[in-house]
């Protein structure tokens, strides 16, 4: 996403700039809508099949397979989608949000439905007013990034410890702390990728593959800000059964 910070004085008029700007930030918004359009058929779908469950019932190690199947692929598509035919990125982006979904499924058999429901529900809600904040705040956010990333890998440390730990006051913290941290992100992101795809606009005069590689990268951004900040309000809210 390094690739296109710095706008280039090309002849391209306000009006046209203006137009390839908004067709970058609908393409993110459109493609991260059908991510988790994906991930909730694929979880629904894993849900109602016994594949899947008797897969993991004997074989326990598997998820591992399905989590570092996602790694690889938000690597894959963050490392070349510069450089891929966009057809090709957004088809791994919707193969991450289809293998994420599987794993996701989980959650229908630890929490019931109306928790999951009503933290979907809060999710979107907040997201939305965290994304308009990112969207028109005209303050510079750069400085956010370092402490983001920061705080990011502090949550991972203390959350790979209290898998040890056990500690219920620490899991509390860390799920107040994981919401606080992709709020944040949710803005900075979202500020963002309205720079990137602004002077992407401004140094390709209109490139329609440049703008679907930038939609691409910024709709995975945002989908996971999106994730990850449902999976801690649902934590929050959460009801075990």
């Amino acid at each position: 996403m390094n690739d296109y910070q710095d706008p280039l004085p090309l002849p391209v008029s306000e009006t046209r700039l203006a137009e390839m700007f908004t067709s970058v930030m609908s393409r993110v918004y459109l493609w991260m809508f059908m991510g988790l359009l994906v991930t909730t058929g694929a979880a629904f779908f894993a849900l109602n099949t016994t594949f899947l469950w008797r897969f993991l019932y004997n074989f326990p190690l598997g998820i591992w397979l399905f989590f570092g199947g996602e790694i690889l692929l938000v690597i894959a598509i963050g490392r070349t989608a510069t450089r891929l035919a966009p057809g090709v990125a957004i088809s791994l982006f919707f193969a991450y949000a289809f293998l994420n979904g599987l794993t996701m499924s989980i959650i229908f058999l630890i929490y019931d439905l109306g928790t999951i429901t009503l933290a979907f529900g809060t999710t979107a809600v907040l997201f939305g007013i965290l994304s308009v904040v990112g969207y028109t705040t005209k303050q510079d956010l750069s400085k956010w990034g370092g402490i983001l990333f920061m705080g990011l890998i502090g949550l991972i440390v203390a959350s790979v410890a209290n898998m040890f730990l056990a500690n219920s006051t620490l899991d509390w913290i860390i799920t107040y702390a994981g919401i606080l941290l992709f709020m944040g992100l949710t803005v900075y992101d979202t500020k963002r990728i309205k720079m990137m795809a602004y002077a992407a606009a401004a140094q390709t005069g209109g490139d329609t593959a440049v703008i679907s590689r930038i939609g691409i990268l910024g709709a995975l951004r945002l989908y996971l800000d999106f994730i990850n900040l449902f999976l801690f309000i649902l934590r929050l809210f959460g009801r075990r059964r």
